[in-house]
């Protein structure tokens, strides 16, 4: 068997949209001339089922033929719905399709808030997920994770930058921030320690919000000075409404993330060769360049380490 296509898989809760709510909005459709495409097609039609891959999955899973994967489709350009309010489209349902196929299993998506993904993990709700999660020491206590590809966190600002900030100069700013990301629990509390607490500045006012989605609204609306998030997202955000809002070019930093599932799950050692098998494939090259990624390829499915290390 192979990977389900976009129009097979099942979709569990309600899709976010990608938006800003101040004289118009941001949303996750490219705008008139714009160079990247809404990609709908399954970019795993075609792709084999890899042999070392296949002998690795549990026979439960093989009996099933179905692994779920869960994600948040509310994250352009990694993770997100088409226009169409179906298709789950981004760099990480590729690469979930592509998994699926090495396995020659079907593929569930199941949508859900970033937050709750690590609780359904360790409730046994879904198999997996490729959400772009970075590996902290809390997370790799209960989670099995695997490197697929590098990002970065970026900051967002108004459009012109008009407090002209720098990732390194935010003390005393109020920052937007998802709930339950490495934004909010890991990096906007060490660079307001590295950079102001511990200098005698006003620390960053971090303001934890549902979804990028509200932290971007907020920023529209000059609630907040700046957004903390994916680089990625961010600079698509920015590239679909130019006059609204910029991302600082310096990162706060760069990083690997992961494919995750539950700790000591049965399945890790086959997704892990499926990984493995994508990026040794030119199918990896290919999910990342039709979203804007290139360089930002790895090359070796390796199991995490704490970001940091």
């Amino acid at each position: 068997m192979r990977a389900s296509t976009p129009l097979r898989a099942t979709i569990i809760a309600t899709s976010l949209t990608f938006a800003l709510v101040a004289c118009g909005s941001v949303e996750a459709t490219q705008p008139a001339g714009s160079d990247q495409v809404e990609h709908t097609d399954d970019i795993s039609v075609g792709v084999q089922p890899d042999p070392a891959a296949v002998k690795l999955l549990p026979e439960a899973v093989k009996a099933k033929g179905t692994i779920s994967v869960a994600m948040d489709l509310s994250s352009p350009p990694t993770t997100f719905m088409a226009t169409d309010n179906k298709t789950p489209i981004g760099f990480n349902p590729d690469m979930a399709r592509l998994i699926a196929a090495k396995l020659g299993v079907k593929l569930q998506i199941d949508n859900v808030k970033f937050d709750t993904i690590i609780p359904g993990l360790q409730g046994g709700r879904f198999d997996f997920t490729a959400t772009t999660m970075g590996a902290t020491a809390e997370r790799l206590k209960v989670l099995d994770m695997i490197n697929y590809f590098q990002n970065g966190t970026g900051v967002a600002v108004p459009r012109g930058n008009p407090q002209k900030l720098t990732v390194h100069d935010l003390c005393g700013r109020r920052v937007g921030v998802q709930s339950g990301t490495t934004a909010e629990i890991k990096w906007l509390p060490q660079l307001s320690e590295k950079d102001c607490t511990s200098q005698g500045k006003q620390a960053i006012t971090g303001v934890t919000l549902p979804s990028v989605n509200d932290s971007l609204t907020q920023l529209a609306s000059k609630r907040l000075d700046a957004v903390m998030y994916d680089f990625t997202s961010l600079s698509w955000a920015a590239k679909r409404q130019p006059n609204v809002l910029e991302v600082l070019p310096e990162r706060v930093v760069s990083a690997k993330v992961n494919v995750a599932l539950p700790k000591g799950s049965a399945l890790t050692p086959a997704i892990q060769a499926a990984v493995q098998s994508i990026i040794d494939s030119p199918k990896y090259a290919e999910a990342l360049d039709r979203w804007g990624f290139q360089g930002l390829g790895i090359e070796t499915a390796a199991m995490a380490v704490p970001l940091g290390q």
